[in-house]
């Protein structure tokens, strides 16, 4: 008999003996695998437990195909911060070996066919072989390089960096007052994201290239008041070089002040180097066009676009133009869904892209017409399928892809796509060690009706040790965006594995406004966020209170941004379904949100335009949580990040004040350096301690 069985069997007899003194007690079974799990080193995860997870990146492919390289960041609690290294993966004997060692994050830019390794380090660039030795540092620039890339032959090199364009702080404006600290603005786009426009704008740059020398730059968008990449959050992908090295593609919105602020129409620029001249090649096309990827053989150009302006959250279609004739398609119109991001195989005759899809994102395929001509429907494919995401392609082997996956219970790591098998099988396995220390937590799917009689998905996680005869405290989980899925994702601070694992259920609903679900059902929370959406939420939680584990009395809601929101506004309509509310960097007051919020081409095509307007009269009475206020009844925490400009800080303070004013049990935990996020481990630690103590106290 093995160590488990013995110590088993020992519980069991000790079980049975107490029993039979005391017939009339009744024992919770659970502790039986509580016990043998703790014997063997199990517990149940902690938030703690969650920030020791290395957090995985692919890095890069060697063109042969046999080398992985991949990064793995660590935190840590006494330096308050992050430390990344690289690490190379034999894909022939599976072997890994530590890449980098010094202290600093590098990322890969390329490598060479010769094994070199060309990445960036604390803003420079470095060389080092695969097959060994030190490290060379190749540049000493003043600054540092961002968002780098070379030309196809090597000569030269494009990046971008910050440019004074506009004197909007008083230092640049008045060179004589050093000490003053004020900005002065006549237009909008005066502050996006978590920062206020100091008058500095991202541009490319591009220079000659030799060993570590670069040329004298040359900006591309000298004197002009445009980003590129573009803000808040583009980068290197933004950037591409032609395939015989003579010029060059950006994306950039080129509107400024009012302009800049209600619209998504990114363009995708064709700068030549030889004569300095610049090509819009997307002009007419109305919304986002980014990701500009030429095909292996150089031959065809392809990128993501959307179609509506001002729509962020619009259908994603890979559009194709052959560069030689000007032809162009669009190889996803006719399918019902929206693209996340996509790669050429190598063969040129395939496109592969990732895509949510009933819950999920998997990988997809499209045929690529040899004839742009020929106008029949490209084939397209679903070719992965399972509980779990993928969310990147690294790139292409031989019988396969390299891609990046996650699921609710696991981290970023990397894998093996099979053509053949379609399976995915593990290339890194960074925290399995971490998770065999930890208790599983279960994940299902469940449909239910809607309101209006569609069908609706959830997925729902269960507390380790789950037993279906006993009860347990549920969360409805709040998704943001609000077009955003509630996928297979794994998050390090809405971490559905943690929740459980102090013993919630925690249902997530793939409310209306998802995508993955077709287009429609993603179009119809614009101009409904108080409607059809919040009606699902309720509809989910109502048929899974039915279940007899769940304890009716002891039901909370939580969520952020959009899913602050809902929490809000479940707080003025749940009529008595929920005991406990959490709401982070929610929406309160859309009147006053629309006047400060960054982003108003969000606003104007989400909840239909400005509050002056009498035919958005409904979002800004029915659909508005602070017209529900009166109603409010429920203990409620706020969290707000100070430096969230894009549900500013207001927000979570008049809700907490109108809930202090109610009398209703309420909690204020302001996180003046956070922005929308929490990106501080320790403040992230503090985020957690306060979310589940505020549970323990209300639920």
């Amino acid at each position: 008999m093995n160590k488990l069985s013995m110590l088993a069997a020992g519980l069991l007899i000790s079980v049975t003996a107490v029993a039979q003194k005391k017939p009339e007690v009744e024992f919770d079974k659970s502790l039986i695998t509580t016990k043998v799990q703790e014997s063997f080193g199990k517990k149940n995860m902690t938030a703690m437990d969650l920030w020791e997870l290395g957090r995985v990146s692919a890095e890069g492919l060697s063109p042969d195909g046999k080398t992985l390289l991949y990064g793995v960041s660590y935190y840590s609690l006494k330096d308050n911060k992050s430390e990344k290294n690289l690490f190379a993966l034999s894909l022939t004997d599976k072997s890994v070996k530590q890449f980098t060692v010094d202290t600093g994050a590098e990322s890969v830019l390329t490598i060479a066919a010769n094994g070199d390794v060309i990445y960036t380090f604390k803003g420079q660039i470095w060389r080092k072989s695969l097959q060994g030795g030190n490290a060379v540092q190749l540049t000493d620039v003043e600054g540092g390089l961002e968002n780098v890339k070379f030309s196809p032959d090597g000569k030269y090199i494009l990046f971008s960096k910050s440019v004074l364009i506009k004197s909007y702080h008083s230092t640049d404006k008045y060179k004589d007052l050093s000490k003053s600290n004020i900005y002065v603005y006549d237009n909008l786009d005066y502050r996006h994201w978590d920062s206020f426009n100091d008058g500095r704008f991202n541009h490319p740059f591009i220079a000659s290239y030799s060993d570590g020398k670069i040329g004298e730059p040359v900006d591309l968008l000298k004197d002009e008041p445009y980003y590129s990449p573009t803000a808040p959050f583009g980068g290197v992908e933004d950037f591409t070089w032609s395939p015989d090295g003579k010029s060059v593609l950006y994306v950039c919105k080129k509107k400024f002040g009012k302009e800049y602020a209600t619209s998504t129409n990114t363009d995708i620029y064709r700068y030549d180097i030889a004569t300095g001249q610049t090509k819009n090649m997307t002009e007419g096309m109305l919304g986002y066009d980014n990701n500009p990827v030429f095909s292996p053989d150089g031959k065809r150009l392809s990128w993501l676009s959307m179609r509506t302006d001002g729509y962020e959250a619009d259908k994603n279609d890979i559009v194709l133009l052959d560069p030689s004739s000007s032809q162009k398609v669009n190889l996803t119109a006719h399918w019902d869904g929206t693209v996340n991001s996509f790669v050429w195989s190598k063969d040129n005759r395939k496109i592969f892209f990732v895509a949510p899809t009933r819950g999920t994102v998997q990988l997809f395929s499209i045929d690529v017409p040899a004839n742009l001509n020929v106008r029949s429907l490209p084939k397209i494919q679903q070719i992965s399928d399972g509980q779990f995401d993928v969310t990147g392609i690294v790139g292409e082997l031989k019988d396969g892809l390299v891609v990046s996956s996650t699921k609710m219970t696991q981290a970023t790591e990397l894998y093996h796509y099979a053509f053949k098998s379609k399976n995915l099988s593990a290339l890194t396995t960074v925290n399995d060690a971490h998770y065999a220390r930890l208790n599983e937590t279960k994940v299902e799917g469940r449909f239910t009706k809607a309101s209006d009689g569609q069908d609706l998905f959830s997925w729902v996680i269960y507390p380790p040790n789950f037993d279906p005869s006993k009860k347990y405290p549920t969360l409805l989980f709040c998704q943001g965006g609000p077009q955003s899925a509630t996928t297979q994702g794994y998050s390090f601070r809405w971490s559905f594995q943690l929740m459980a694992s102090q013993g919630y259920i925690v249902i997530l609903p793939n409310r209306r406004g998802m995508p993955g679900w077709g287009v429609k059902w993603n179009e119809d929370i614009s101009k409904d966020w108080g409607g059809q959406a919040i009606r699902d939420y309720l509809s989910a939680i109502d048929d899974f209170s039915k279940e007899s584990y769940v304890d009716k009395s002891r039901i909370g809601a939580i969520g952020a941004s959009y899913g602050g929101y809902s929490v809000f506004m479940l707080a003025g309509v749940h009529e008595g379904r929920f005991k406990s509310f959490i709401s982070h960097c929610g929406l309160f007051d859309m009147t006053s949100w629309y006047g400060t919020t960054e982003e108003l081409f969000f606003a104007n095509h989400d909840l239909g335009g400005a509050y002056w307007d009498k035919k958005n009269e409904k979002t800004y009475t029915d659909f508005n949580p602070i017209k529900h206020v009166d109603k409010w009844n429920t203990p409620i925490l706020i969290f707000q990040g100070g430096k969230d400009y894009r549900v500013p800080i207001g927000q979570g303070l008049e809700a907490f004040q109108a809930a202090q004013m109610k009398g209703v049990k309420s909690r204020l935990v302001y996180m003046p350096d956070e922005n929308h996020w929490v990106l501080s481990g320790h403040n992230a630690q503090v985020w957690q301690r306060e979310f589940f103590d505020w549970l323990k106290e209300t639920l």
